[in-house]
């Protein structure tokens, strides 16, 4: 989860430099228009990772001519093909027999001045009408999951068989779409767009982003969250509500998925052994550390010994 929030946080048209290959970008900065780069790099190891989305919106008062919106997406587990006669094939994108397993990031930049067709004659009422006219006072960014609306629209983005003006219309069709539903995760408070409305404190949301580093610091000695209420000096049932709003998942599941993460670096970046990663991160006994890996990566343990 940290891994795929360190690229969407760079992930701004094209300041992303990952210690990947890129296999292949498609980019539009047509003035005026929608701005969006899609790349897709080379995933030199099996990498699990939940789908991650973020919204940015960027508001300064002073100099509303640079105000913006931003999606990035960074999926995983699909695959490339280079024969691009493929793309009617009904394998893709994650069934392709091709060997270029994916890490796909795409940024979709919409000004202020392109948002201002769809609220120039509309009533603002509600959190999201307030967002796209720029009357939110305050920048902010949205960590979201992606829904399976969202994976299927990021599918046919990457996987389509049109081309030239009328690929131009399909895909920029498809992000009028992403936009619609990538505001839902926006709800009608008055700050932040958080429904935990203690959220609304800038030392709460902190408080959060302090426990998620705490359960890093963590990885091989595993913290119960009684503990780790007490070291964000935050009550247990606000500590999970908030974590679960900012980040889209569980503490447990978060750690979880962090845990196996860093598992598979340690076998197969760097060859330890099950047994000693097992150790490392804290388990009892081999078999319940298999059993973890199994169930989170689909993957036995083994699978990544070089």
């Amino acid at each position: 989860m940290q891994q795929m929030l360190d690229i969407l946080k760079v992930a701004h048209r094209g300041g992303i430099e990952p210690s990947m290959d890129l296999l292949v970008q498609k980019e539009q900065d047509i003035p005026g228009s929608i701005a969006y780069q899609i790349s897709r790099y080379y995933a030199q190891h099996p990498w699990v990772a939940e789908d991650t989305g973020m919204l940015v919106y960027h508001y300064n008062e002073k100099r509303p001519q640079e105000n913006y919106l931003e999606l990035r997406f960074c999926a995983t587990g699909n695959k490339y093909c280079y024969d691009r006669s493929c793309s009617f094939c009904e394998k893709q994108p994650t069934n392709c027999n091709g060997q270029q397993i994916t890490v796909d990031v795409m940024t979709f930049h919409f000004s202020a001045t392109f948002l201002h067709q769809f609220t120039h004659n509309v009533k603002v009422s509600n959190r999201k009408d307030e967002v796209l006219a720029f009357k939110h006072p305050a920048a902010f960014t949205k960590i979201f999951p992606v829904c399976n609306k969202k994976r299927n629209i990021l599918d046919s983005l990457l996987n389509h068989s049109y081309s030239g003006a009328m690929e131009n219309i399909f895909v920029n069709a498809k992000i009028h779409e992403l936009l619609l539903y990538s505001l839902e995760c926006l709800v009608d408070d008055k700050t932040e767009g958080f429904s935990c409305k203690f959220l609304e404190d800038e030392r709460s949301r902190e408080g959060i982003y302090q426990a998620r580093d705490i359960l890093l610091q963590h990885i091989g000695d595993p913290i119960t969250i009684k503990e780790l209420s007490r070291k964000v000096a935050m009550n247990e049932c606000y500590l999970k509500k908030g974590f679960k709003e900012i980040f889209g998942t569980t503490i447990f599941d978060f750690f979880q998925q962090q845990r196996m993460e860093h598992a598979k670096y340690l076998l197969y970046e760097k060859g330890l052994s099950v047994t000693d990663v097992s150790a490392l991160l804290g388990y009892s006994s081999i078999s319940h550390f298999s059993a973890a890996f199994k169930k989170h990566t689909g993957l036995k343990p083994c699978e990544l010994l070089n």
